[in-house]
């Protein structure tokens, strides 16, 4: 049982207190990574110093919750970019956060609500079933019917930008971001995140979603229930199953496999080609799966809408001919902002050669009619790529911002997507399913 908290910093100060206070712990641990490099191997103290790290800068997120956590969530799906010790522990950012204390979520309720919840419910749970980084769910019953009740965090809203600026340091020294015109990557997550914390916009959200995509076999979505929500608080259906990654954690039944991952990819090649808006957080916390191997879709505060400016030239160099094809390869990326006017003739050569690296493996699906993603020899190159980079001492030179703003949330999506397929292990996928559906 995780232990409740009564309390989440709310204050600017309090809470950059409490990166400070994470930051010190780093700076020990850095310490005990010098002394155990002379007393053991250079990998084992490397190890350790990755798992201290993890741990110390995800409890200290963890009690921030809101943004700071969200961010420990998107990086947990970079799982090619960073040690395995951050992505386990950030990983858990997905679905185990200490949840708020019965007398909060009241106080809470009454704060947004202006009732108790049991003055709107028959009977309700004040301890929650999941808590996660922006909000927490609890059970509730009505006129017979099982409501699940989510509740945002307080003071989530009004901390986002704070937690960007407090959290903007690291994010500029890990990914290499250069230059003055790397705000607007800050502002379009900034502005996602403060979106995901207005319950309203969820709701139309998933109603539009569940409406547009409802005819998509073995795929099932919960009705939302207005009366019972507002800005902080969502009710829709409760639905049973257990989440994707405890049941792969099980699961030996190829044909559910394959039925799932059909399932999986057919939503989102039809949100993203059909509806040009797509679910860009797809972590295994907001798939579940039901008794019948259907795929039930949550959480719809994290939608994106994909331009055509951007769309089209994307899904142009998915296609094999143009990535081999110099002249046009190079006129797309100028196009998404890959390639920039004040490039060097290095940056220009070696933007190109990592982009055609990178493209080459990772749009392999879409030059299938059947792809097998259980195959972890493609997962592996993706990693191997991941590491080539991340390890090239040129690449720290130049500058790192690159591409255009939509890259964010549209990269973080077919990463997301990638390892949910993965793990669900689907072998027989038909990429362009969707167009028949």
């Amino acid at each position: 049982m995780l232990k409740t908290i009564d309390t989440i910093p709310v204050s600017k100060i309090h809470r950059a207190s409490k990166l400070v206070q994470t930051g010190a712990k780093v700076g020990v641990n850095y310490l005990k990574y010098y002394g155990d490099k002379l007393i053991t191997t250079e990998v084992n103290a490397k190890e350790r110093l990755n798992k201290n790290n993890a741990e110390d800068i995800y409890d200290g997120l963890k009690k921030l919750k809101g943004s700071a956590l969200k961010v420990a969530q998107m990086l947990s799906m970079e799982k090619s970019i960073l040690p395995q010790a951050y992505v386990e522990k950030f990983s858990l950012a997905q679905f185990s956060v200490p949840p708020l204390s019965a007398p909060l979520v009241i106080k809470t309720f009454k704060k947004y609500f202006g009732k108790v919840p049991q003055d709107i419910f028959d009977d309700f749970n004040a301890n929650s079933i999941n808590a996660a980084s922006i909000g927490q769910v609890h059970k509730a019953k009505k006129d017979n019917k099982t409501f699940a009740v989510k509740i945002q965090y307080p003071g989530i809203a009004n901390s986002i930008s704070s937690d960007l600026a407090l959290v903007k340091p690291i994010a500029i020294s890990m990914f290499n971001i250069k230059g003055k015109d790397s705000d607007k990557y800050f502002k379009e997550v900034e502005e996602k995140l403060i979106e995901e914390t207005n319950y309203l916009i969820e709701i139309k959200q998933s109603k539009e979603i569940s409406a547009a995509c409802s005819h998509i076999p073995n795929l099932l979505f919960p009705n939302y229930y207005e009366e019972f929500s507002s800005e902080r608080i969502i009710t829709m259906d409760w639905m049973d199953g257990e989440h994707l990654s405890e049941f792969t954690a099980h699961n030996t039944d190829e044909e559910k496999s394959n039925k799932l991952g059909q399932a999986l990819w057919d939503f989102y090649m039809y949100q993203i080609h059909t509806l040009k808006k797509v679910h860009a957080d797809p972590h295994p916390g907001n798939f579940l799966i039901s008794k019948d191997a259907d795929l039930i879709a949550l959480d719809f505060g994290c939608m994106k809408t994909i331009p055509d400016e951007f769309y089209i030239p994307y899904f142009e160099l998915a296609k094999k001919e143009n990535i081999n094809n110099p002249a046009t390869f190079k006129q797309k990326l100028f196009e998404l902002e890959i390639l920039r006017e004040d490039d060097s003739q290095e940056e220009l050569a070696f933007f190109s050669s990592m982009f055609h690296d990178m493209l080459s493996l990772f749009t392999q699906p879409f030059h299938e009619e059947i792809f097998d993603f259980s195959d972890g020899d493609f997962f592996k190159q993706i990693a191997a790529l991941g590491e080539k980079y991340a390890k090239n001492t040129e690449l720290k030179k130049m500058n790192g911002n690159r591409g255009s703003k939509h890259f964010i949330y549209i990269n973080r999506t077919f990463f997301g997507l990638y390892n949910l397929m993965f793990d669900l292990k689907a072998k027989e996928v038909k990429i362009n399913n969707f167009k028949n559906l």
